[in-house]
């Protein structure tokens, strides 16, 4: 005999199918499958306002209500995890649009991929949001496993191989002071913990009405912990400053642009005499040859480092004359030439600097400008001593590699006073993308204690102080320009830089936690071999016995 549900069976069953589906399914929205897949779409891509330019920092608090709630509600957990792919490949789509000039067609393809890591996340959202409804405490652990699932997110994609940490929820917070605070104390990745969990309180709120007491005590746990990192972890203290000119010579083109780009950067370069600068920092790429095989661009830039009083850092792309290959390096120029400190980079931007798998995805050159050859690799990172007297030591960093939260962290544990990043956006000028780079130098600073210069070749280039607030006023992608920035150097060392990445060690205890009490939960209830099954029930009360 084949059972039917009756509705008493179907209101004492927990999940979707009582709270989700028939207060926020299709017999309300009246969408079709295509709609929902169109709308957790849309959902993914509510963040990115969040992230500058528009900087929109308060959005990301409440941003992924509306994804959470299309997950928590959805029929099944097959369908809950469709969404979550749909979702994550609107997430990706919102925050790397700016790279649609380059890749065209292939970032969809990318999109996709990547969005698959949100699969998961989406039924794991489904089931903490229906264990949340059976009580108050499971409601407080959805605010503890929906957050750790996203971070684990955050982290996989962050490999260099996946297109790097660029667009992590907690970066949104860069110009936030107490969020700047919590940085200090866990790196971006607490700050992503605590935004992804205030959006599932506030989702819980809506979605499940029995458990809204332990949804505002959630809320509440957040705004304190944030609170409590803005009183008790102290700013850092200042021990000494540092004058840093920035050249920023602007967007020049053409077949003679690396020349002219240089004549520019000297231009401006001789402004900073008489200014008292402690060290000039040119961009990415500004150097477009070899210094070694170019003896005269060794030979001026030595002339400007006399004039000026003081070393400048550049950065040289081209190949190399004592190693097969083209580098991007920062090579440190003092009045006598270069002083022998060079820093090759070591993590390179998929498809713009090289092409992954390049026998099977080399095809992306065709749609798209992607790297025609593949730089070489740097193979460790550099500290640079500044200064006859070696008072100032500076850790480089590439371009993107400043969105990696672990390289600068290890050059402040190798000793840096100062980190430097140097970029170029040109590419990417009338887009987000340059304003978003300038503002990872805010987390980096205030993760590691130490203040940060990004200087760009054309724009934005700003600096920020050991705490992260900004420094200055920033040189933006409409300026050619030199500026200098006075920073305030710090000692102390943050918990993040002496602890590392904890947060994400805390996030997989508290998902391994509640898979082994879910597993254990379910061996308890399973009956005993040999023993009776209980008659099912049907709506009139009846027993249905097996056999019948």
């Amino acid at each position: 005999m084949r059972l039917r549900a009756g509705h008493d069976e179907v209101a004492a069953r927990p999940g979707p199918s009582r709270w989700g589906a028939s207060r926020w399914g299709a017999s309300r929205w009246g969408a079709s499958r295509w709609g929902y897949g169109a709308a957790a779409v849309l959902a993914g891509a509510l963040p990115a306002p969040a992230f500058p330019a528009p900087s929109l920092w308060w959005l990301a608090y409440a941003a992924l209500v509306p994804w959470l709630l299309l997950l928590a509600t959805a029929p099944t957990g097959r369908r809950a995890a469709l969404y979550g792919w749909l979702g994550g490949t609107g997430f990706m789509l919102a925050v790397h649009h700016w790279l649609l000039p380059n890749l065209h067609v292939f970032i969809l393809v990318l999109a996709a991929l990547l969005g698959l890591l949100w699969a998961p996340w989406g039924w794991l959202v489904r089931w903490a949001f229906a264990q949340a409804r059976r009580s108050r405490g499971r409601a407080l652990l959805a605010c503890a496993v929906v957050p750790s699932g996203w971070l684990l997110i955050e982290v996989v994609r962050s490999w260099e191989g996946l297109g790097g940490p660029w667009g992590l929820l907690g970066a949104s917070q860069w110009q936030v002071a107490p969020a700047l605070r919590v940085a200090a104390l866990g790196g971006v990745w607490l700050v992503t913990l605590l935004v992804v969990a205030v959006n599932t309180a506030v989702a819980l709120l809506v979605v499940v009405p029995p458990v809204r007491t332990a949804a505002v005590v959630a809320l509440v746990v957040c705004g304190v912990a944030m609170g409590s990192a803005w009183m008790w972890v102290p700013p850092p203290e200042t021990v000494g400053r540092v004058r840093v000119g920035v050249v920023q010579p602007g967007v020049i083109g053409g077949p003679d642009g690396p020349e002219r780009r240089f004549a520019r950067g000297e231009e401006l370069t001789r402004t900073l005499a008489g200014r008292d600068v402690d060290l000039v920092v040119w961009g990415e790429s500004s150097v477009g040859a070899d210094l070694a095989a170019r003896p005269d661009l060794s030979a001026r830039l030595a002339a400007l480092s006399r004039e000026v009083g003081a070393e400048v850092l550049v950065n040289v792309d081209a190949r190399r004359s004592d190693l097969p290959g083209i580098f991007k390096s920062s090579v440190l120029v003092g009045p006598r030439g270069p002083t022998g400190d060079r820093y090759d980079k070591m993590r390179l931007v998929p498809f713009g600097e090289y092409v992954p798998a390049r026998a099977v995805l080399g095809w992306a050159t065709s749609v798209g400008r992607a790297a025609e050859e593949d730089r070489r690799r740097g193979t460790r990172p550099v500290v640079m001593a500044v200064g006859e007297g070696a008072e100032l030591r500076i850790g480089p960093l590439v371009c993107f590699e400043s969105a990696f939260p672990d390289m600068s962290r290890r050059l402040v544990r190798d000793g840096a006073g100062l980190l430097v990043a140097q970029s170029a956006t040109s590419t990417f000028q009338e887009s987000w993308a340059p304003a978003q780079h300038a503002s990872l130098a805010a987390l980096r600073a205030a993760e590691t204690g130490r203040p940060m210069v990004h200087a760009t070749l054309t724009g934005v280039s700003a600096a920020y102080g050991p705490d992260g607030g900004r420094v200055g006023a920033p040189l933006g992608t409409d300026r050619s320009a030199a500026a200098v920035y006075e920073l305030p150097l710090a000692a102390a060392t943050t918990p993040y830089t002496r602890y590392g990445d904890w947060p994400v060690w805390a996030a997989l205890a508290v998902l391994a936690g509640t898979a082994v009490a879910a597993v254990f939960r379910r061996v308890r209830r399973a009956p005993a071999p040999g023993s009776p099954v209980r008659p099912a029930r049907t709506a009139r009360g009846s027993a249905a016995r097996p056999g019948r």
